[in-house]
């Protein structure tokens, strides 16, 4: 029997999807995580915006199309949020959320008869770690999950509802994964819903966990941070273990009364110390954010102020979302921005975040990094540099770390040769 573990979202559902996989491939079931005919499909659904939920939505239509006759399992944020949007959808057996998925995993390698679930038969949320099967390698860049849920109830976010209170995994499982995963990767990636709230309900830190790593003869990179993790410390551990000088530090808006209306605990002039600061350890880090367009609140001049923030700053990438109403988070309660304001305001930074990049990548040309090709494109490997630069170029093989001397611009990178 034949199954497809599908994902949408973020980092942390496809390190789940991971592990289920290794756990159905260890039950003697054959396996993918690519859109092609099985037997059965597990979707893990995302619900981070009204895209996220149609797109769940829309991938049942998909794999039915691959086989018609095919069960389909529904688990992750979409389905935790609102249960009903799939209840009735066809050759839908089992519906659950965000927690317990290893357990329903045993209940869909038993072969369940169809059920149509009541949202009270969704599992509670847990309030600590759940460990997980040990994932999948299905990639050459591994991630690793080391936290779950969310306690900062920024007010567009529905991630805190459908994900839980903030819970951390232990040290030594930590620890054990990522030497495990040293022997077949050259890269791991940090991964969880809040990675800097790591440590926090267990008695230890994000930089403990760093340095805990320190040992692991592999490359390490932290995924998404808030800015007020940013300290010495972090930094100094970062720098003596070989993590990667790559920062994505959430920003969300330039705007400072935008941010206090998101609930976020900052103001620009701590977003840019934190900037400097990483400069100050890292001169050549690469700095990449999430900026909203369009948030409720959000008047033309708070939109210039978050347009000039972000030109300041210097990002080497930035990621620009038109607001999503979110039911059930405070934003959404607010009087919203018009569509096509948001559309054109989101046109603007993005128009921003290009200037911001190139300037980026034509301040890194002449440089040589180590860059671990990871993939065909074309013509060309690919890979990426410790600061996430994408590079292209002419090589035989991938799934190795190569020097390379960076050139021009090139696709969504640069071009690079030995």
């Amino acid at each position: 029997m034949k199954f497809v573990v599908f994902t949408l979202g973020c980092k942390v559902n496809k390190y789940e999807s991971d592990a289920m996989l290794r756990k159905l491939s260890d039950n003697g079931f054959e396996v993918s995580d690519k859109l092609e005919p099985a037997d059965a499909y597990i979707i893990n659904t995302c619900t981070v915006t009204a895209e996220a939920d149609k797109k769940s939505r829309q991938a049942i239509s998909r794999v039915l199309k691959l086989n018609p006759n095919a069960r389909v399992y529904i688990m992750g944020c979409s389905s935790q949020r609102d249960i009903m949007q799939y209840a009735e959808k066809p050759n839908v057996s089992l519906i659950t959320g965000t927690a317990s998925k290893s357990a329903m995993l045993e209940n869909i390698m038993a072969g369940i008869s169809p059920l149509n679930y009541p949202p009270s038969l969704i599992a509670p949320l847990p309030t600590e770690y759940e460990d997980e099967p040990f994932p999948f390698p299905s990639r050459t860049r591994s991630l690793l999950k080391v936290q779950d849920g969310c306690d900062n109830f920024c007010s567009y976010c529905i991630i805190p509802y459908v994900r839980g209170r903030s819970r951390s995994r232990s040290l030594s499982s930590i620890s054990e994964e990522a030497n495990k995963l040293s022997l077949e990767t050259e890269e791991i990636v940090l991964t969880g819903i809040n990675l800097s709230a790591y440590g926090k309900d267990i008695g230890s830190s994000l930089e403990k966990l760093v340095r805990a790593l320190g040992g692991v003869s592999v490359r390490k990179r932290l995924g998404s941070l808030e800015c007020e993790i940013i300290d010495d410390g972090l930094l100094t551990a970062m720098r003596d273990c070989g993590f990667c000088d790559h920062f994505h530090l959430s920003l969300q808006s330039g705007s400072d009364a935008v941010l206090k209306a998101m609930n976020r605990h900052y103001v620009t002039r701590n977003y840019l110390e934190k900037v400097e600061l990483i400069r100050k350890y890292f001169p050549n880090a690469g700095i990449t954010t999430d900026i909203i367009c369009g948030f409720p609140t959000e008047t033309e001049e708070n939109h210039r102020e978050s347009l000039a923030f972000v030109e300041k700053v210097g990002f080497s990438d930035v990621h620009v979302f038109p607001y999503s109403k979110r039911d059930g988070t405070p934003a959404a309660r607010l009087t919203q921005v018009k569509n096509a304001v948001k559309q054109r305001r989101a046109g603007e930074m993005s128009a921003v975040a290009a200037k911001s990049k190139a300037e980026f990548l034509g301040s890194q040309k002449g440089k040589v990094y180590p860059v671990y090709l990871e993939e065909k494109e074309d013509e060309f490997c690919v890979g990426y540099t410790p600061n996430y630069i994408k590079v292209y170029t002419d090589c035989k093989s991938v799934k190795k770390i190569t020097n390379l001397r960076l050139g021009e611009i090139y696709q969504e990178g640069v071009k690079g040769n030995e």
